[in-house]
């Protein structure tokens, strides 16, 4: 489990493609590198990914060809930066949202608007996940725990607001319109929304009796 909290940009040394798997190292600044061992989880791009090996402060992730369709990761090339945070410890502050880097679609940034000190982006995500995206609620975008500031269901399109440490922090501030992010919905909103549906699918008087 991640909070959400990007730790650092991070630079991607090398990418290595075979059949069904992508191999990736990246350069992790000192901080994040100690301590860290094989086995361990770390968040990239909000994906959670195993380390596979370790050498000084290169890391080296594996990623599997279902991450690679659900997920931006097999567009990295070497030089490009990532969001980067390393999984929550016991008693960690949760500064944002749990997240679980478990990705379930992409969206793509198609407005980006620069207010005054603020950077705002519109996103339209896959349909079938607008109903979990609710105005004041959560969303991880490439592991960052963000709070949706505007959700337009008819349009499919959501909008969130990145204050400047989160663009110091992160990739956000590189990307463009046509780009594509990582986006997990919040989980606990995933919940309630699929137990209302199941239960007035199942039981179609509730509705009718009100």
């Amino acid at each position: 489990m991640y909070t959400g909290i990007v730790q650092a940009a991070c630079t991607v040394l090398s990418v290595q493609r075979s059949t069904g798997l992508q191999q990736l190292v990246i350069a992790l600044p000192a901080p994040l590198a100690e301590g860290l061992v094989v086995g361990a989880s770390v968040g990239v791009d909000g994906v959670c990914l195993t380390v596979t090996g370790l050498q000084a402060r290169q890391v080296s992730f594996d990623v599997m060809a279902q991450t690679l369709s659900l997920t931006t990761l097999g567009e990295l090339a070497a030089g490009d930066a990532v969001n980067v945070e390393r999984s929550a410890s016991q008693g960690a502050e949760i500064g944002g949202h749990l997240i679980s880097g478990h990705i379930d679609g992409c969206a793509e940034i198609i407005a980006i608007h620069t207010p005054a000190n603020n950077r705002v982006l519109r996103l339209r995500p896959p349909p079938a996940l607008m109903k979990y995206l609710l105005n004041q609620g959560f969303v991880g975008l490439n592991g960052c725990s963000l709070t949706l500031a505007a959700v337009d269901r008819e349009q499919g399109w959501f909008e969130v607001h990145l204050i400047p440490e989160t663009l110091r922090i992160t990739t956000f501030a590189a990307k463009r319109v046509g780009d594509r992010i990582n986006l997990e919905v919040d989980r606990q909103t995933q919940a309630i929304v699929d137990t209302v549906e199941r239960v007035l699918r199942d039981n179609p008087g509730l509705l009718l009796n009100r």
